[in-house]
Order: structure tokens, then C-alpha cells, then sequence
């Protein structure tokens, strides 16, 4: 569809917004130069809203706030943000009189003529779609990069044009309701994650083969040392495309002694990848098979040469008293602590904790027994996660400290290091018991480091 076609069917039609998150403030703007009528709606109270409130009504938008405000819907269409399940009673009520359920995401899929590549995954999401957004500027393409990260894009569409390429991180949570699939998808891997919000693991992998199960995909880029991922029905006319860590020579891209291979031939060395550990090997395997049919083997090294990560993503904070402390407040899963944790060849001191997904933690006791030796437990699951490892049945476990406010935590963490120690926050949990995000949670961390 293009914009004059969907402003065409649109105008005049009335549009429920279901949240007033990041995304939502752009989608309302673009509804309104579409000539539609907007009623916006948030649990927050005008208060808390604050100017939002205010600069919305003044662009005429009708205002719904507060713990009801989901009561009523009655649009032509209606926006969910990606937080809000789409099954809810209300919305539930609105579809069967007739409203088109949607959200910015699937709005974007439909508008935008640009080549579109997506990411999705338990774990290396964000940086898998940064690479594949580096890598396709670095061998020249207009790149936009966004979804479940940085700027919403549709404010954007009216700009791309199909020799673009839009790069995308989906959560499943977005991927729920989707009625299309990105051109070229990458999996990263699957495992127990957000099993708070979805009723199961079943419903959690369905809605992330959305990425790929409609028929405008026709690449699918698997890893091919992930059970929960090769044992899904894969779109029979798409290319499936495997990267491995573990299966030398498998078609495709793999890891044989610290090199990366593609087909055979090497493309990347041992020691050309600036970012450390074996998940970022994988991470740069997934995101050159999206792209490889537009980069060249010497983009690729160039970008590995050079990237330094993403913010919050084992970033380096500093070294403090012969201590080299780290931010990865991204780990919001055991898996992904795990991976974080065997990036360091010593044991190291670790900060974890948070809210409670429901994910069970008995892999995350594992590896803390393997690389930790001091835990400093903080947060809601503070006690689900020492219940793990005390029934871990490793012979050998680290000292745990439980510290149930965050900033006594990292006191307390740095105040048990000694020089040659690492300190890492990797807190294997999402943020939501006490921050707003896992972004605030790490700068939180940064300045409490900062300012020793």
C-alpha cells in the first residue's frame, strides 16, 4: 500500500492509540497529516503525562487517561502499543464490532517500499541489527535503522525508496499481531524469555515466526546450533541460510578455531573481531548471511576491525583501583548472562537480580557456579535465583551477598573486588521491579561507578 492509498482509506476515519510510548507520539502525528480523527489513550494520569497532554489536545487528539482508560474503544482502527496484549476484553470487543486491530509496526510493513531486513531472537538482537545496518552502510546502501530500538521509522516512509534498505529489531512482542514478514529474517536463537507477559513458551515462538511464515520473505537466516529454532516449520519457498559455532563446514557460515568461514572460504580472522566472546562470533555470522548478497567480504572485515558494541552491551565503564568493571544491563535472560560471563577467562564478581520473568533460572546457576566468584543478588528475584543455585549441583559456588537495593548492591560489589578482579552488572532479568528500563538501570550504574 502506498501512503496516498492508505490516506485515501484512511481519512476521515476515526484511530484508537493504545499507549503513549516512544513509537505512538510519531504514528499519531502521521494519522493526523492523513487526515484521521485520533483518540489516544494511556494508563498514566494527565499528571503524569505531564506536557504530552497538553501539546496532544492542542493538536485536537482526544485524551483518555488513567486505570480505565482502555474502556470504550470504538475506531476504525485501533493501534496497540507493543506492551498491550492484543487479546485484552476491550480490544477483543472493538474487533468484533468491526475495528482493524494494527499497531505502528504493521503500519510501517505496509507503507514502506524499501528492502526491509528483521531481527528477532531470545538473545543478540540489537547487536545483530546494528551489524547488519553498519555492514549495508559500509558497502554504500541508505539505511534505516530502528523498530524495537532507536527512532520509529515511519515518520520517515515518505523519504525511502526501494533501492533502501529499513533494518529491524522485532520483539515478539510486536511480531504478535503481524500480518507480513521482512523481506530477509534472522533468527538468533530461541529460549525461555517474557514467559510473564506471553501464556507460554508455545505462543512466545509462535509470534516469533511471524518474521518469516507470510509470503513477502524469501530469505530466513537460522542458527544452526539452536534446537528450539531448527525445530521449526520453515517457509518452504524461502532460502534458509544456517550460521554454527559448533558444526564446522555445515553450508553456510561457521567457527572452526576462532575463524569465521563462509562456504569454505575465510572471512573473518581469529583476532578481526574486536568484540569479545563467542556470541559475538555468532552475532556477526547472523548478520553477514542476511546481507551477504549486498556486502563484500571486506566490508564485513572492516566493520569487525572497528566496532567498539553497543551502549549497555559488556561496555566498558572503567578500572577502578585495579578493577575493570563492565555495564551489560541489556542481560535481561539467563542465556544472555551466560554469554556474558564466558567472555572472561578469570571468574568474576557479578551483579544480578531484577524482575521476575518467570524464566526459570537453574541454566543461570550453572553458569555463575562456572564463571562467577562473588554474586552480589539485588531485586525481585533475588530468591528465585539463590533457590537455583542452591540446588545447583556443582561442587564448587560462589559466594553470594543479597543487597535488595540496587545502588547498595554496586557498593557492595565494588567493595568486595580486588585489583585483577572483574566487575560486571549482568543482571540476567529485565529492569521493570525498579527501573523504567534496562537503559536507565545501566546509566544508574554508570554514574554510581563514575563517581567513586
Amino acid at each position: 500500500m502506498t501512503i496516498p492509498e492508505f490516506t485515501k482509506a484512511a481519512k476521515g476515519k476515526k484511530a484508537e492509540i493504545l499507549g503513549l510510548g516512544v513509537s505512538n507520539l510519531p504514528l499519531i502525528d502521521f494519522l493526523l497529516s492523513c487526515g484521521m480523527r485520533v483518540c489516544a489513550r494511556d494508563r498514566k494520569s494527565r499528571e503524569e503525562l505531564g506536557n504530552t497532554a497538553a501539546d496532544l489536545e492542542g493538536k485536537g487528539v482526544t485524551l483518555i487517561t488513567g486505570d480505565n482508560y482502555l474502556d470504550g474503544i470504538d475506531g476504525d482502527y485501533v493501534f496497540r502499543s507493543p506492551g498491550i496484549r492484543p487479546d485484552v476484553a476491550q480490544i477483543a470487543a472493538a474487533v468484533r464490532k468491526g475495528a482493524i486491530l494494527t499497531s505502528e509496526m504493521e503500519l510501517f510493513f505496509d507503507l514502506c517500499p524499501a528492502r526491509t531486513v528483521a531481527v528477532t531472537g531470545s538473545d543478540g538482537k540489537t547487536t545483530t541489527t546494528t551489524l547488519i545496518s553498519l555492514l549495508l552502510k559500509e558497502a554504500g546502501y541508505r539505511v534505516r535503522c530502528g523498530g524495537n530500538i532507536g527512532t520509529p521509522l515511519l515518520p520517515f516512509v515518505k523519504e525511502m525508496t526501494e533501492a533502501d534498505f529499513a533494518v529491524l529489531e522485532l520483539s515478539s512482542f510486536q511480531l504478535m499481531t503481524m500480518r507480513k514478514s521482512a523481506e530477509i529474517a534472522v533468527l538468533t536463537n530461541l529460549s525461555p524469555n517474557h514467559l510473564d507477559w506471553h501464556k507460554g513458551m508455545e505462543e512466545y515462538i509462535q509470534a516469533k515466526t511471524n518474521i518469516f511464515s507470510h509470503p513477502e520473505n524469501r530469505i530466513v537466516v537460522i542458527n544452526a546450533d539452536n534446537a528450539p529454532s531448527n525445530a521449526l516449520a520453515l517457509p518452504p519457498d524461502s532460502e534458509i541460510r544456517y550460521f554454527s559455532s559448533e558444526k564446522a563446514q555445515i553450508p553456510g557460515m561457521y567457527e572452526k578455531d576462532g575463524d569465521v568461514f563462509l562456504d569454505g572460504k575465510r572471512v573473518l580472522k581469529k583476532d578481526g573481531v574486536l568484540l569479545p566472546g563467542r556470541h559475538n562470533k555468532q552475532n556477526y555470522m547472523a548478520a553477514y548471511s542476511a546481507v551477504r548478497d549486498f556486502v563484500s567480504p571486506e566490508c564485513l572485515a572492516r566493520v569487525a576491525a572497528t566496532f567498539k558494541g553497543v551502549e549497555h552491551r559488556l561496555e566498558f565503564v572503567r578500572e577502578y583501583r585495579g578493577v575493570r568493571i563492565y555495564n551489560s544491563s541489556i542481560d535481561s535472560s539467563p542465556s544472555r548472562t551466560a554469554a556474558a560471563l564466558s567472555c572472561f577467562k578469570d571468574k568474576v564478581n557479578i551483579i544480578c537480580g531484577g524482575y521476575d520473568k518467570h524464566i526459570p533460572f537453574a541454566p543461570l546457576a550453572d553458569a555463575l557456579c562456572t564463571h562467577a566468584k562473588n554474586v552480589v543478588l539485588t531485586g525481585a528475584t533475588a530468591p528465585a535465583i539463590q533457590k537455583a543455585l542452591d540446588e545447583c549441583p556443582a561442587k564448587e559456588k560462589p559466594r553470594v551477598l543479597h543487597r535488595p537495593l540496587f545502588e547498595d548492591a554496586v557498593h557492595t560489589a565494588v567493595g568486595i573486588s580486588v585489583p585483577g578482579d572483574v566487575l560486571l552488572l549482568s543482571p540476567a532479568c529485565a529492569s521493570f521491579d525498579a527501573f523504567k528500563n534496562f537503559m536507565v538501570r545501566g546509566e544508574t550504574f554508570k554514574k554510581i561507578i563514575n563517581e567513586l
